[in-house]
């Protein structure tokens, strides 16, 4: 007999992305996952809940009568966890707080101040406790976060992250240049060295880099000088196993000024654009997560297509701070891979599925202006929100579907299932999205994605350990 000692069950709906405008949907099947989170069997089709047992039982052979099973009820089901591809840790208090400003004023009155503050480690494990709660209580189960210039300020994100059980990208961020002389670093080598010493802690703390993994961080091209940049490109050649994370084509004033600051005379850039500032500091690689991405030319999509680089979407902030409307539609068509990110606090909500239905109106204002294919329906913004993100953070075929081998970070889904009467079922909380019973289960998705929000988010899970329970 087999030992199953740790293994979970999980029986009832499933749904995911199957491709980039194909959802599966698996009903009354029942889902084993081992002691180290990993899916280890899934049948189909079983006849109910006790025929489920018996089939998994006999698959993986042994008695799983006392195994801990979680089961969907009416109106619920599981779906994999998000993947926000780019926040700022420490920007969470100023969500929603952006004025009348764009890009680069907003960095200035706003959020610099916030960030430098955060030296304070109180403040800062208040911020961080915060941010890490409320977003698995969306259901994100894994989020490349931007922490501060402050070695243990960001070593604490990192803390916290492997604490809560949340995967995480950790970055200490790098910037010697216009930003008050306040916050920034005093630089180029300091800068380095202060990256490095967080690199190492965050490695330390796991070595596998299972939960938790650190990533080189440059802010954005403008406020890090060229010696930096170059040396932050031969840190990532040596340390090729680490992702990279930055800022790329957000606004129009901040493309003129990396065409004033790094001109292909002082670069040896190929090309007088933004990717190739990127690419002639060796910072453009397949390991690269590029944000934004709303203003790029034809040529810039080409050689992110040919470097591999990734782009997180983040719609909510391109609106929110005015900066445009990014063709995702385009850069897809063009073979670059892309997820979403919420971008707090540009971004005023940190919630991957508001992400996902704003990334599908702006999708629709670009058609508006002409391009009719650039609308994302349902299924390619879930996809996104998932699958795309796993491959834009380097988890690509460990997380962000149900199939077996893959890890189980999932979002137990529940939707309000009405009485006769329009009542709501027992046990069933008050929110947006109300399942008359006549619909068909791409309406209830498409409900949840336009009108849903944490009340539907029950439980989530991030690798077999329960992270998250609505109470």
């Amino acid at each position: 007999m087999a030992v199953l000692e740790g293994t979970q069950l999980f029986y009832g709906s499933f749904i995911y992305s199957k491709t980039l405008d194909e959802l599966e949907y698996l009903h009354d099947a029942i889902l084993a996952v081992n002691s180290e989170g990993k899916i280890i069997a899934i049948e189909r089709e079983c006849g109910g809940k006790d025929k489920a047992l018996g089939k998994i039982g006999q698959r993986l052979g042994g008695d799983v009568s006392g195994l801990k099973i979680f089961a969907t009820s009416e109106g619920q089901f599981f779906f994999p966890g998000f993947i926000d591809t780019h926040l700022h840790a420490s920007q969470y208090p100023n969500v929603g707080i952006f004025g009348k400003s764009t890009l680069l004023d907003w960095l200035n009155t706003y959020t610099f101040p916030l960030e430098a503050s955060l030296k304070d480690p109180a403040k800062a494990r208040k911020v961080y406790t915060r941010v890490i709660r409320k977003t698995l209580s969306h259901g994100t189960t894994t989020a490349a976060y931007y922490a501060t210039i402050d070695v243990p300020s960001t070593n604490l994100l990192a803390d916290l992250c492997l604490s809560a059980g949340q995967r995480a990208l950790v970055g200490r961020v790098c910037m010697d240049q216009l930003a008050p002389s306040y916050y920034r670093d005093e630089s180029p080598e300091a800068s380095i060295a202060s990256t490095r010493e967080s690199i190492a802690y965050i490695e330390k703390i796991d070595p596998k880099g299972d939960i938790v993994r650190p990533v080189i961080t440059p802010r954005f091209a403008p406020s890090c000088s060229a010696p930096l940049m170059t040396q932050l490109g031969s840190l990532a050649k040596e340390m090729s196993h680490l992702p990279i994370q930055t800022h790329i084509s957000e606004n129009k004033n901040e493309i003129s000024l990396v065409k004033e600051l790094f001109p292909p005379s002082a670069t040896g850039a190929k090309e007088d654009t933004y990717a190739a500032v990127y690419d002639a500091f060796g910072l453009l690689t397949e390991k690269t997560i590029l944000a934004h991405a709303i203003h790029l030319t034809e040529s810039e999509v080409g050689l992110i297509a040919e470097r591999k680089a990734k782009v997180s979407h983040c719609p909510c902030s391109n609106s929110a701070i005015t900066s445009g409307a990014a063709r995702v539609r385009w850069l897809l068509e063009k073979g670059v891979c892309c997820g979403l990110g919420t971008d707090m606090s540009g971004g005023y909500s940190p919630s991957v599925l508001e992400a996902a239905r704003l990334a599908a109106l702006v999708s629709r204002h670009v058609a508006m202006g002409g391009d009719e294919r650039a609308k994302l329906s349902v299924e390619e913004v879930l996809y996104l929100a998932t699958k795309g993100g796993a491959e834009v953070v380097g988890l690509e075929g460990r997380v962000g579907g149900f199939e077996e081998g893959m890890e189980w970070d999932a979002q137990l889904v529940g939707l309000g299932v009405l009485g006769d009467r329009g009542e709501l079922g027992q046990g069933d909380e008050e929110g947006n999205v109300d399942v008359f019973g006549w619909e068909s289960w791409e309406e209830k998705v498409a409900k949840w994605v336009y009108n849903g929000d944490d009340r539907n988010t029950r439980m989530v899970w991030v690798k077999g350990r329960l992270v998250h329970e609505r109470k």
